[in-house]
């Protein structure tokens, strides 16, 4: 990914939805020059490094399990560290991430790069702050995996079909522009569901997950009554508790009338 990629999201983030103050990047793409044109923005990065010999020379002191028994439950320090990398035009600020798990000889490792200062950010939750990253990605592999948004393919205008010459021609269509409100509307329902799963998950006590939603609560079969002057919606018996439970919540979330 190129400097230039992502300044463009940044400019148009800003444009329209809110100030960037940090840019969280994968392993495989903080290079020298990616790293200073965001610091030459005065935009703050947290990226993955990938280990090497030299950062792993670094971190080789801090190897080491504290003296005591070692607990069940697995344990995670923070290191500071000072690295430049080759191609990188000054040293930068590399927090190290040591991981023992249950069960392991060895410790683990991993290395992050950031221009926040320590005195900004400690160690701790700067590695916090990267993680939201696997959350954001988790909420897009959900979106992906629940909605299953269908993009199209450009309907090319064909001079031959199966070696004929063909009836009619399809007129050609804005592809792009039809991927882009399919997209568009795959991400306003799943936010529309996942203002259903946290107002179900507060009125029932526990987590849900949006294909628990859809199977249990949005996937429900009911009659639909039509008198005189209203219109009633009678759900199935196995959806109607749910439903009990969640409209309060939808309810609350009403704007206030004009």
């Amino acid at each position: 990914m190129t400097l230039d990629v992502i300044l463009d999201v940044v400019d148009r983030a800003e444009a329209s939805l809110c100030k960037i103050t940090t840019v969280r990047i994968d392993a495989g793409f903080p290079s020298g020059a990616l790293l200073s044109g965001l610091e030459g923005r005065g935009i703050h990065h947290v990226a993955r490094l990938r280990a090497n010999a030299a950062l792993d020379r670094l971190a080789a002191p801090h190897m080491k399990r504290p003296p005591g028994r070692r607990p069940t439950e697995p344990r995670l320090w923070t290191h500071e560290l000072e690295y430049q990398a080759q191609g990188w035009d000054e040293p930068r600020r590399v927090v190290l991430v040591v991981k023992e798990r249950e069960g392991d000889l060895l410790l683990d490792r991993f290395f992050l790069v950031t221009s926040i200062s320590r005195f900004q950010m400690k160690g701790q939750a700067l590695l916090d702050h990267y993680r939201q990253r696997g959350k954001a990605e988790g909420h897009m592999g959900e979106l992906m995996d629940v909605l299953s948004p269908a993009l199209s393919s450009t309907n090319r205008a064909k001079t031959h079909l199966r070696g004929k010459t063909p009836k009619s021609v399809t007129p050609p269509i804005d592809a792009f522009a039809c991927n882009e409100v399919r997209l568009l509307v795959a991400m306003l329902a799943y936010q529309i569901m996942h203002v259903a799963r946290r107002a179900m998950a507060r009125a029932t006590k526990a987590p849900w997950s949006l294909r628990r939603l859809r199977e249990r609560v949005l996937r429900a079969g009911a009659r639909l009554i039509i008198s005189a002057r209203r219109m009633t919606l009678i759900l199935a018996a196995t959806a109607a508790p749910y439903w009990a439970a969640i409209w309060p919540q939808i309810q609350m979330l009403r704007g206030a009338d004009p």
